[in-house]
C-alpha cells in the first residue's frame, strides 16, 4: 500500500495547482461539423456543473481572470480488475512495474517475448489520460458495476486530461486572490508533484512516428 498522504490537513489560502474546488460551471461546444463558416450556428452548448473540479493551471499561471480546470468524474470499472491497483487505486498515478501493469491473467496470456520487451521497458504509466483523486469524506459514494462480481461503492474519482476547460473569473487577481471559498481541498506536494510529473508526460510523450530511429 502507498502511504503516501495525498491531501494536506491545513489548506493554504490560495489555489494551487490540484486544488479542488467546488460551484463551477463548465461548458463544451459541440460542433455538428468542421470548420465552421462565419455565419453558421449549427453548433449546442452543453453546459455542466460539476460536484467538484480539480485546477489544472499551473500555480504560476493563476492570474488574469483564468483558470484551467478538469472535473472529477467517477473511476473505471477496468481499474478494479486488476488487484494491484484495486488495492490502491492511486497507484494509476505512479509509474508500475511491467508485471503490475496488466491483470495475473492478463500479463501470463503474454508470450515470452512480449514479456521480455515490457521488462526491458522496466516502469511505466498505465492509464496514460488519467489521474486518481484519493478516497475522501466530502466525495460521495459511486457505484462500479461488475460483470459476475459484486459491485462496488468507492470515494475514489478521477480526472481526464483530454477533458480540461478554462473558466474566466473577475474575482482570480493572483494565486493569493480569488474566490478562497470554493476551495475544498488541496493536494500534499508529493501528490502534487505526482500529478504534474503524469500530466508533463502525457503532454511530452511523442507519437511512434516522431521518434527517432
Amino acid at each position: 500500500m502507498n502511504d503516501m498522504l495525498f491531501y494536506q490537513d491545513e489548506m493554504e489560502l490560495n489555489f494551487r495547482f490540484g486544488d479542488v474546488l467546488k460551484g463551477l460551471v463548465l461548458s463544451t461546444p459541440n460542433l455538428i461539423d468542421l470548420p465552421l463558416a462565419p455565419n453558421n450556428t449549427d453548433f449546442k452548448l452543453d453546459i455542466s456543473m460539476p460536484d467538484y473540479c480539480a485546477i489544472v493551471s499551473p500555480c504560476c499561471s493563476i492570474a488574469n481572470q483564468v483558470l484551467s480546470l478538469s472535473p472529477l468524474i467517477p473511476v473505471l470499472k477496468t481499474f478494479f480488475s486488476n488487484p494491484y491497483f484495486e488495492e490502491d487505486l492511486t497507484r494509476i498515478n505512479r509509474e508500475v512495474p511491467p508485471d503490475k501493469a496488466l491483470p495475473p491473467s492478463g500479463w501470463e496470456g503474454l508470450s515470452d517475448e512480449n514479456k521480455i520487451d515490457r521488462l526491458n521497458i522496466g516502469m511505466a504509466y498505465t492509464f496514460l489520460d488519467f489521474f486518481i483523486y484519493k478516497e475522501h469524506p466530502i466525495f460521495s459514494e459511486h457505484e462500479v458495476h461488475r460483470k459476475g462480481e459484486k459491485n462496488i461503492f468507492t470515494r475514489y474519482y478521477m480526472i481526464d486530461f483530454r477533458n480540461t476547460f478554462k473558466i474566466a473569473c473577475s474575482k482570480i487577481k493572483k494565486p493569493s486572490v480569488v474566490p478562497i471559498e470554493a476551495k475544498c481541498l488541496q493536494l500534499t506536494i508529493d501528490a502534487r508533484k505526482e500529478l504534474r510529473e503524469k500530466i508533463a508526460f502525457y503532454y511530452g510523450n511523442p507519437p511512434v512516428e516522431d521518434i527517432a530511429i
